[in-house]
C-alpha cells in the first residue's frame, strides 16, 4: 500500500514525502505467532516480521505527539536489547492521545520509507492505526535509555561491516558491533544523553550533532572540540539532536548542554535523530575565530575560499562579513582560489552567466574593510552546465592583489568550451618553463569527468620573476551519495568515481606541465569535496595504497586533530586543499587551516579556508 505522507517540522515549511509499507519481512524462526507487544512488532531486525499484518490491543505509553501520529513505548519490555520497545503510531491527523497516556492500539504494521520506495533511506516501523483507546492518563513514561559510557554505548567506529547490499533484506543484526543496528534497536524509544557536547554547529534544519558524556571515550577529537572523520571510522558515537518537538538553541562546536537531554529516537532522511523533549540551557565553550599572521616580504600567500552561492541578491552584510574574513582572518592573501561565486542574477534562471556585478560588490567590500584592491579572473560557464544551485551558474576564479609582486599573465583564447593546454614559454633570463596556451583557461571542459560540475580553471602568474601555474578546483558535490545510515551498505557514493576521474584529468594536466619543465611551479587548490584519504586525492598526492602522485599535499602534514575544513553531521573532515608540485614544495612553506566558519552557528559560509605561505624571495 502506498500513500502520501505530510511531514511537519517545527519552524519550517510543510514537506510532502512519499512512503511505502511494502518492505518484506525477514524470515525469523523466533518470531512469535502473534504480536502482543511493541518488541514483537519491532523484532531483532531492520524490518518488522509483521509487515502487512493487522494487530490489536498493542499497549504503550505515549512519549510524544506529532501532527499525524505519536510515539509510544511498551510498558512491559522483554530482555532482548536488540528489540526496540518503541514505535510510531500513524494516525493521519492530529491524535487525541497526549504524552503520558497509556493506550492500546489496533492497526496495520508497516514500514514507512522517507523519500519513497526507491529511496536509500532506512524505513521506520509503524502501526497505521485503525483505533486508539486511552486506558489511563498521567502515566510516568518509561525510564530513558542512557547513551554513552554510563549507559548503552554505541560501537566506536563501525556503522556497518557485515552486509553488501540491502540491510533490510540480508545480513546479521548486531547492535553490539554495528552502529546502524545499534540505533535501530532503539527506534521509537525514549533515549537520553548526559552532558552533551556539540561537535558541529546547529544545521539549517535545526539539528545539532553531539557526543554524550562530554565526549568521553570518543574517537579522535579536534583541537577545538569536534570529532575527526577518519578512514573507516564515521564516528557512530555521534548523536543528532533534532528540534521537531522542542526548539533547540544555536550552538557552536564545544558548547555543552549540561545535565540530561532526553527525547525520542526517530529515523528520517538519512539519519537516526533524537527528537528532543527536554533539555538544559547551553553552556558556551568559548570558541573563537582564528586569525592568520600576515605574510612576510618574501612569502607568497595563497588561500582557498568558498563563497557558498554568493550573488548580488545576498544582503550587503554578508558581503561585508566575507570581506572581513579575507582582510582580517586571512590577512589579505596574495592569491585566493574562489569557489561558489554566482552570476549577476543569482538563482534566477534567466540566461545570465556574467558575474561582474557579484565580483564588483565583493571587491568593493574588501576595500571598504581595509583590504587591498583585488583583481579577478575567471571564465563564464555555459548556462546551466556547471551544477550548483539551478540558475546560479557558480564558477571558480582567482582573486589576486598586485601590490606585492604578483601579476597575472593574460593570454587570449580561453572560453567555456575550449580546453587549455601546457606549452613551453620563455621566462626572464631566457629560462624555458611551462606555461599555458590561454590564461585563464579551462581544463578539458568537454570531458565527461566534468559533466554537470565546475570545470577547473588554470591561470598563469608571475611572482616577481618566477612563473607559477595555478589551477582552481570545485569538484562534484557529494549530495547524491548515500547517507552512512542508509539501507544500502556500504553506502553508494557516485561522487567518488566522479572525483577519481576528475583527479586523473587534473593529474594529466599537471603531468603535461612537468613534462615540459620537471621543476614547474604548479599550485592546485580549492574545494575537492573529497577528504585527503580518498582515492581521488591519493591519485594526485600518493599515500598508502597509491602510487606516488604528481603533487604534494601540505595539509596532510598537519596534525590529525587540526586537519579539517568542513564539519558535516558532526564529522570534521579535510575537503579543501592546496597541492604543490614537487619543485614548488621544495621551497620552505607553512600551511594553516584558518577556522572561521565550519564550527560556528553564525557562519557566513560552510568551509574554512586553507592558507599557504610559500617562501619565494
Amino acid at each position: 500500500m502506498t500513500f502520501l505522507r505530510v511531514l511537519v517540522r517545527a519552524g519550517s515549511a510543510v514537506l510532502l514525502a512519499a512512503g511505502t509499507v511494502t518492505v518484506p519481512a525477514l524470515p525469523s524462526a523466533s518470531a512469535p505467532k502473534a504480536a502482543r507487544h511493541v518488541h514483537d512488532i519491532q523484532g531483532a531486525a531492520h524490518a518488522s516480521p509483521f509487515v502487512g499484518t493487522a494487530v490489536s490491543g498493542i499497549p504503550g505509553v505515549v512519549l510524544a505527539v506529532a501532527e499525524n501520529g505519536f510515539w509510544m513505548q511498551g510498558p512491559t519490555p522483554d530482555r532482548d536489547p536488540r528489540t526496540s520497545e518503541g514505535v510510531f503510531v500513524f494516525t493521519r491527523t492530529r491524535p487525541t492521545a497526549v504524552a503520558g497516556d497509556l493506550v492500546r492500539v489496533n492497526g496495520l504494521v508497516g514500514e514507512f520509507r522517507p523519500g519513497g520506495p526507491l529511496s536509500a533511506n532506512l524505513s521506520r516501523t509503524e502501526i497505521e492505526a485503525t483505533a486508539v483507546a486511552v486506558e489511563r492518563r498521567g502515566v510516568e513514561p518509561p525510564p530513558a535509555v542512557l547513551l554513552g559510557p554510563d549507559g548503552r554505548r554505541a560501537p566506536g567506529a563501525v556503522i556497518d561491516d557485515d552486509v553488501r547490499g540491502d540491510v533490510e533484506r540480508s545480513g546479521a543484526f548486531e547492535p553490539e558491533r554495528d552502529g546502524l543496528d545499534f540505533y535501530e534497536s532503539l527506534e521509537g524509544m525514549r533515549v537520553a544523553v548526559d552532558d552533551a557536547v556539540a561537535v558541529g554547529p546547529r544545521a539549517d534544519f535545526g539539528e545539532i550533532p553531539v557526543l554524550p558524556s562530554g565526549g568521553e571515550g570518543s574517537g579522535v577529537r579536534t583541537g577545538r572540540g569536534g570529532i575527526v572523520l577518519r578512514d573507516r571510522d564515521a564516528n557512530p558515537e555521534r548523536v543528532i539532536l533534532d528540534d521537531t518537538l522542542l526548539p533547540l538553541p544555536a550552538m557552536n562546536v564545544g558548547d555543552r548542554l549540561p545535565g540530561r537531554t532526553a527525547g525520542v529516537l526517530d529515523y528520517g532522511f538519512g539519519d537516526f535523530k533524537l527528537l528532543v523533549t527536554s533539555s538544559s540551557r547551553v553552556r558556551g565553550g568559548g570558541l573563537s575565530r582564528e586569525r592568520a599572521r600576515p605574510q612576510g616580504p618574501g612569502e607568497l600567500a595563497v588561500a582557498t575560499y568558498s563563497l557558498k552561492d554568493l550573488d548580488p541578491g545576498d544582503p550587503p552584510a554578508r558581503f561585508d562579513a566575507i570581506a572581513r574574513q579575507i582582510v582580517t582572518g586571512l590577512a589579505s592573501p596574495d592569491l585566493i582560489t574562489v569557489t561558489g561565486l554566482q552570476d549577476n542574477s543569482g538563482p534566477d534562471s534567466d540566461g545570465t552567466v556574467a558575474a561582474d556585478q557579484t565580483v564588483a560588490q565583493l571587491t568593493a567590500a574588501i576595500s571598504a574593510a581595509g583590504g587591498p584592491a583585488y583583481d579577478w579572473r575567471s571564465i563564464d560557464p555555459v548556462d546551466g552546465a556547471d551544477g550548483g544551485e539551478p540558475g546560479g551558474n557558480i564558477r571558480v576564479g582567482f582573486l589576486f592583489r598586485g601590490d606585492r609582486g604578483l601579476a597575472f599573465v593574460d593570454r587570449p583564447g580561453g572560453t567555456a568550451t575550449a580546453p587549455v593546454a601546457a606549452v613551453p614559454v620563455e621566462g626572464p633570463f631566457g629560462v624555458r618553463t611551462a606555461g599555458l596556451t590561454a590564461s585563464p583557461g579551462r581544463i578539458a571542459p568537454l570531458d565527461l569527468a566534468w559533466n554537470g560540475a565546475r570545470k577547473p580553471l588554470a591561470g598563469e602568474f608571475l611572482w616577481w620573476w618566477r612563473r607559477i601555474v595555478v589551477v582552481a578546483n570545485h569538484w562534484t558535490a557529494r549530495g547524491g551519495d548515500d547517507s552512512p545510515y542508509g539501507r544500502f551498505q556500504p553506502p553508494r557514493a557516485p561522487s567518488a568515481s566522479a572525483h577519481l576521474a576528475q583527479a586523473r584529468r587534473v593529474g594529466e594536466f599537471v603531468g603535461a606541465l612537468r613534462a615540459i619543465d620537471p621543476n614547474a611551479a604548479v599550485i592546485v587548490a580549492g574545494d575537492f569535496n573529497a577528504p585527503g584519504h580518498s582515492p581521488a586525492l591519493r591519485a594526485l598526492t600518493g599515500g598508502p595504497g597509491a602510487r606516488p602522485g604528481p603533487l604534494r599535499d601540505p595539509v596532510a602534514g598537519l596534525p590529525e586533530r587540526e586537519r579539517y575544513t568542513v564539519v558535516s553531521g558532526g564529522n570534521a573532515q579535510d575537503v579543501d586543499h592546496i597541492l604543490l608540485s614537487p619543485g614548488l614544495a621544495r621551497a620552505p612553506y607553512e600551511v594553516d587551516i584558518v577556522h572561521l566558519n565550519a564550527e560556528f552557528a553564525d557562519q557566513v559560509t560552510d568551509h574554512d579556508p586553507v592558507l599557504a605561505r610559500i617562501a619565494l624571495p
